[in-house]
């Protein structure tokens, strides 16, 4: 089929067209020409342009020809917000939603779903799937999302042949690749790509409070030298500098960038750029700038729009009780939307986004301070986007943002049928250097790149819908694998390359040492012998790195309660008290408590030497590790010690010379006796050498390479089902084939990162007699994770009773004893359970008010949001969802985990899943 024969609309599109009233963009218009004609598509294309004009049209046809498509989604909430706009298109009653925690319609001919939703109905051949023709997958550059990206190939390679998959992701440089795997694996797919924006972009840094084009006008690619200038002049006067970093420090300790927000908000209203998103990469960090524009007099609406938020927002609020709404800050979230600004974050209830969402969308919010999760194609577009800063924390480590992050973000900047333009505004600090910003504005490379690895719960689906061959013949068809093979094909021919040089190579040395009288091999036999030397030296210098990592190890593990420590790299330094000891052999990490007033679990990466026991302190009973109160407490006590800081100590010892060390001595004695060591003049045998030794060296590495990336995912899918097997998940029947056991159905319904750990908890009983608010509290330590600068606190010092105790203790030992059998298989272990959220879900399904159950997990020291609140509850909701379905419908487990999804599901809770 020709690009001809895409530009001619068939039936359906002009019927498409004619409904929505508006011309098609060229590649809209393509894709669903190809579409029409049975082809699936991919659709790359910048964010703004149109793309989901494509998955309506698939909507559209499935309709017409009385069969089904299913829209998926990466979050919830732009699955909420596709429901209600195909609801409106197409009549309530042809449009269904299935979030896991939340079904509307199931049954309709359109259902809006996230994409785990769907991988799910695969593995459980779900008779909703009967009479599918049509899936969409928004956002479908998710699969390079190394948490979840593994789901999208899962959908891929799962659906039936003879449904169309409609492809839909931001601009990648690789959308060819990426559309050759699709159709490799799913059937002929048109690939189209436009890198147009409809609204062109205009990229500024604002210096102060002076606003600059980023681009030069007369060489659009070059950086504006007038910014340049400006910045040199502002960095080369002293007292300017000085001030300005000394305000600069002020300012981020509030978390800001050197400008007030009511400043910037001033300057972008002055220039023209309002509507604006600012994204700041933290919670705190919204929150803070929704403060300082409070505290001020910027006021962004005039009276009958402040009427018309009041309005909004009271239909936002309806299944808000009054005591929730005191304990919400409702009043406080208000009095911003009334003057025209508003903080958009995960931490916030959905209810409060979802207002927020509607009035940006009416002109009613003039700026919004969000975190990226408001990228990810919610629809909330803007005259201007403001970046205060290019790093943020991506769950490990504090990172520079990558030109596909830029580019998604700035995305949202220009707003289609409105903005003549876009714009994009970054903030300027000493730290923040025009040419990066440009490199980042101006790349064009956005590789996609697959993250799809074997899970048990996948492994144990696959096995029981394919078999063993046809799970590894899914593996070898995955983007990984696709991937895999075409390096592979780059490497093999390095290696024949590599080859060749060394063939070339060994001419050249026989008759350079035939010109010096030498023989070839000796000469070679005295190049081998000298390499061989440095190779053991190098092995030698790793070993005692090991070793001292080992003794770090081994002292860490050693430590006890009340042990005083010294710290002396890293951020804190100082004496520090053990409050708990380590728990397990690999990665020892005690529970600390510093002088400084910091807790948290420190490591080998945060000793250069063995910790040292300094002294011992006795910590009363009565002193409350897990309250600030008690953590001063503790802290005056290792003050007023008297134990003396640690001045560092050396851990050389001298030792007999090992069998190794005696090797490597005779090796250098043989090297100097060699005839060739005194011979001169040899430098140009020695480079001729040198340059043959890397090729061998690099050969030795592709041939390694090689082996090890064809064989890496199924080598992983070996040892998954090693551990499988072992637990009796699987068996060998009496034809010799690996099979899902009757214990084994049970891992099959569990989709939790820890689904091994639940399975063997249901398995083993232990969760089979608690009371719902119990069962709620325990199945929380399986999805909840504390926040990187708190503590939960141990199991022995959860409060609550003993039937709750008695089941948290067997939880964590089957989790321990989960963890050494896939150590002994090489399988990554799953987290530890965290207690963090026990008391709070406990105490909310036990009907406490919202109020009471937050103040239960401050006092644990889990600070929570009542939008991590939500948020957690909803995942304990759909775990428990998942264990009431995975045993017998009469079990007391079922019963007991269908009436803690009641007692959860209810106030705040109840609203946001309606």
């Amino acid at each position: 089929m020709t690009t001809d024969d895409l530009d001619r609309p068939g039936p359906q599109l002009t019927a498409f067209s004619d409904r929505i009233g508006f011309t098609l963009d060229p590649f809209q218009q393509q894709a669903c020409a190809a579409l029409e004609t049975g082809r699936g598509v991919l659709v790359c294309a910048p964010t703004g342009a149109g793309k989901t004009i494509v998955g309506e049209f698939a909507v559209h046809l499935a309709l017409a020809h009385g069969t089904k498509c299913f829209y998926t989604t990466p979050i919830k909430a732009l699955s909420n917000q596709k429901f209600h706009d195909l609801a409106e298109a197409h009549g309530a009653e042809n449009v269904g939603l299935l979030t896991g925690d939340n079904s509307i319609n199931s049954s309709a001919p359109v259902v809006v779903m996230t994409t785990e939703v769907l991988r799910n109905m695969l593995y459980a051949e779900s008779s909703t799937l009967r009479g599918l023709s049509h899936v969409v997958m928004d956002e479908v550059h998710f699969l390079a999302d190394r948490f979840r990206g593994a789901v999208w190939e899962e959908v891929i390679l799962g659906l039936d042949p003879s449904v169309h998959v409609v492809s839909l992701s931001a601009t990648v440089s690789n959308a060819e690749e990426f559309g050759d795997w699709i159709t490799t694996v799913r059937g002929d797919t048109a690939v189209i790509v436009d890198e147009t924006r409809p609204v062109p972009l205009h990229q500024h840094m604002l210096v102060g409070k002076r606003m600059f084009g980023l681009f030069d006008r007369k060489h659009p690619k070059q950086v504006n030298p007038e910014l340049t200038r400006y910045i040199k002049h502002r960095m080369l006067s002293d007292d300017a500098v000085g001030n300005y970093r000394e305000r600069l420090a002020r300012e981020r300790r509030r978390g800001g960038t050197g400008i007030s927000r009511p400043t910037m908000v001033r300057l972008l209203d002055e220039n023209g750029l309002l509507p604006a998103i600012a994204f700041i990469f933290s919670r705190k960090g919204c929150d803070g700038a929704l403060v300082q524009c409070l505290r001020s007099d910027l006021n962004l609406l005039e009276p009958q729009e402040a009427a018309t938020v009041d309005e909004i927002v009271e239909r936002h609020l309806l299944a808000l009780s009054p005591g929730d709404a005191d304990v919400l800050g409702v009043e406080e979230w208000r009095a911003g939307l009334r003057r025209g600004f508003a903080a958009h974050h995960a931490g916030l209830l959905p209810m409060f986004r979802q207002a927020v969402e509607e009035l940006f969308v009416a002109g009613l919010v003039k700026v919004v301070f969000a975190t990226e999760t408001l990228a990810l194609g919610i629809n909330m577009p803007a005259r201007s986007v403001v970046l205060e800063r290019l790093v943020k924390y991506n769950g490990e480590a504090h990172v520079d943002l990558t030109p596909g992050e830029y580019t998604q973000l700035t995305g949202r900047a220009g707003r289609r049928g409105i903005d003549v333009e876009g714009h994009a505004v970054v903030l300027w600090t000493p730290e923040v250097i025009p040419d990066r910003v440009a490199g980042l504005a101006g790349a064009r490379t956005f590789p996609l790149r697959s993250s799809f690895a074997p899970e048990y719960n996948m492994a144990m689906n696959m096995i029981d819908r394919l078999g063993v061959e046809g799970s590894r013949d899914l593996l070898r068809r995955s983007f990984a694998q696709f991937q895999t093979d075409r390096s592979v094909v780059g490497q093999a021919r390095q290696l024949d390359r590599a080859r060749m040089t060394i063939r070339k190579i060994n001419s050249e040395l026989a008759h350079a040492t035939e010109r010096k009288g030498l023989e070839a091999d000796a000469f070679l036999e005295y190049v081998t012998l000298r390499d061989d030397i440095k190779q053991r030296e190098r092995s030698a210098k790793f070993l005692r790195r090991m070793e001292a990592t080992e003794a770090v190890s081994e002292d860490l593990l050693a430590l006890k309660s009340g042990h005083v420590i010294g710290l002396n790299t890293g951020r804190h330094r100082g004496l520090a008290v053990v409050l708990h000891a380590a728990t397990i052999d690999l990665d020892p990490r005690p529970l600390v408590l510093c002088e400084d007033g910091w807790t948290g679990r420190v490591g080998v990466r945060d000793f250069v030497n063995p910790p040292e026991v300094l002294g011992h302190l006795r910590i009363p009973k009565s002193a409350n590790r897990r309250s600030a109160h008690g953590r001063r407490e503790i802290i005056g006590m290792l003050r007023s010690s008297g134990i003396e800081r640690p001045t560092g100590r050396n851990t050389k010892k001298s030792k007999q010379p090992s069998m190794a060390d005696r090797q490597l001595q005779e090796l250098k004695t043989r090297l100097r006796k060699h005839p060739v060591h005194k011979m001169n003049g040899l430098d140009d045998l020695h480079r001729l050498s040198e340059r043959r030794q890397r090729l061998l060296r690099d050969i030795s590495g592709l041939e390694r390479a090689v082996d090890e990336r064809t064989a890496a995912l199924e080598t992983e899918f070996d040892a998954i089902t090693g551990v499988l097997t072992e637990l009796s998940y699987l068996e060998i029947d009496d034809s010799g084939e690996l099979v899902v056991t009757p214990t084994g159905s049970v891992l099959r319904r569990i989709y939790s990162e820890s689904d091994l750990v639940v399975a063997e908890c249901i398995r083993a009983g232990i969760w089979d007699r608690l009371a719902p608010p119990d069962l709620a509290a325990v199945v929380s330590t399986m999805v909840y994770e504390s926040r990187r600068d708190s503590y939960a606190g141990g199991v022995d010092s959860m409060p609550g009773n003993k039937e709750l105790r008695d089941a948290l203790v067997a939880t964590v030992e089957v989790w321990e004893a989960t963890n050494a059998i896939q150590d002994r298989h090489g399988v990554v272990q799953t987290r530890e359970p965290d207690t963090g959220f026990c008391v709070a879900i406990g105490a909310w399904a036990a009907g406490r008010s919202l109020r009471e159950a937050l103040l239960a997990a401050s006092e644990r020291g889990q600070l929570l949001s009542p939008g991590d609140f939500v948020r957690w509850n909803r995942q304990v909701i759909d775990l428990l969802e998942q264990v009431r379905g995975s045993v017998d419908p009469d079990a007391p487990l079922a019963s007991a985990a269908r009436r803690a999804v009641k007692a959860v599901r209810r106030g705040v809770v109840a609203s946001e899943l309606d």
